[in-house]
């Protein structure tokens, strides 16, 4: 019987940690909402106030037979900043934050270990500002933000953004990447 993990990822745009995550192998679906908030059922208009508190993550349900959950954290901070607080590149406020949601245990470990291991062997110039935060409720991002790169690559965000964040995983983590 196959087994299934969930966990949620935010650091930064939706629709860029979305279009990397889509490509790792075992990794069975990839869904853009919100999280992390005070209000029940946030549209992207609210969200983007910044005054719901809530992050653009990812609900990722990953096969941890296929890929564990080390290599997602390894691709998770290697395709943002997790030293800037609120804040990707231009996109600026909470909801753009750099956190990671759990729903295990051992992805609680893991997150915090994995955090200890970038911060001991200074990977990053910056102190690491992502919390690891029990997963409460994820709430489904509008159907135009799903599968959002896969449909808009000629947007100048897409080419611009995330385009290089795709290659940058095509050129380090290829070994991992979905064959299809």
């Amino acid at each position: 019987m196959k087994s299934t993990e969930k966990i949620v990822f935010a650091g930064g745009c939706f629709w860029c940690t979305e279009a990397v995550f889509q490509r790792i192998e075992g990794v069975e679906t990839v869904v853009s909402g919100y999280t992390g908030g005070t209000i029940k059922n946030p549209a992207y208009r609210e969200v983007c106030t910044g005054r719901t508190g809530h992050a653009e993550g990812i609900l990722l349900t990953y096969d941890p037979n296929v890929v564990d959950i080390n290599t997602l954290l390894e691709v998770h901070f290697a395709t943002h900043d997790p030293t800037t607080l609120n804040r990707q590149g231009n996109d600026v406020g909470t909801q753009y934050r750099s956190e990671i949601f759990y729903t295990t245990k051992e992805q609680k470990e893991a997150s915090e270990a994995f955090i200890k291991l970038l911060t001991d062997n200074k990977v990053f110039k910056d102190p690491i500002v992502t919390p690891v935060t029990p997963l409460d409720v994820f709430y489904e991002a509008e159907e135009d933000h799903q599968n959002y790169y896969n449909g808009n690559k000629d947007q100048p965000y897409c080419s611009f953004i995330i385009t290089p964040k795709v290659e940058k995983i095509k050129k380090y983590y290829s070994e991992k990447l979905k064959t299809n």
